[in-house]
């Protein structure tokens, strides 16, 4: 024979509750730990533990007189501090509503002006083509390392002014981007994004 499950701690919070809202009667924590077992089936050990919880949740009063801590809870306290809950609830879905919708018209407001045109379409192919280039050279440096020093200068050379080509580009794309960002007032993250513009971009050394 399966062994009976025990409650859980929200059902345990629902019976102590119960205690107090069929009473309508003040309690110690002794008497709690009482009365719980035999007419909840609340275990002893737990019983405060869970009217520490149901005092943080705003849901039992407590007040200490002379040496004894006494707790209460009414039904119409459970209802106003749902209520409550509700309420707040409301007002975050409010506010969260209204971040959305500001995000939403900056993000439009944004986008303005920043179609895709022919300007960055030639930019970005521009920088591809040098990078391309830039790497052609590299590999064939490689393949004459240590060989004529004169086709290793012209290679070097070659190699440089691919690099202060490609590297010129670069410093475009970054004078362009810190012109949208303070012009339109829109994140750098959101700006690369929205022009296919790598966030790892960088000068090549």
């Amino acid at each position: 024979m399966s062994k009976r499950k025990g409650l859980s701690v929200e059902e345990k919070k629902k019976k102590m509750l119960e205690i107090f809202h069929e009473s309508l009667d003040f309690y110690q924590l002794k008497e709690l730990e009482k009365i719980a077992p035999k007419q909840k089936g609340v275990i002893a050990q737990s019983v405060k533990d869970v009217i520490q919880s149901l005092v943080d949740d705003g849901l039992v009063d407590t007040d200490k007189i002379g040496t004894s801590v006494y707790y209460w809870s009414y039904p119409s306290k459970t209802r106003k501090s749902k209520e409550r809950l509700l309420e707040q609830k409301k007002n975050q879905l409010q506010e969260c509503k209204k971040k959305l919708k500001a995000t939403s018209d900056a993000v439009e407001k944004a986008k303005i002006g920043r179609e895709e045109n022919e300007q960055r379409r030639c930019i970005l192919k521009e920088l591809s083509e040098g990078k391309s280039i830039l790497e052609e050279l590299r590999a064939e440096m490689r393949k004459y390392q240590g060989k004529d020093p004169k086709t290793m200068k012209l290679l070097k050379e070659q190699t440089q002014i691919a690099m202060d080509a490609a590297n010129r580009w670069i410093d475009n794309i970054f004078i362009l981007k810190h012109w949208c960002v303070n012009r339109f007032n829109i994140e750098e993250e959101k700006l690369n994004k929205e022009f296919g513009i790598d966030p790892d971009l960088d000068y090549i050394k």
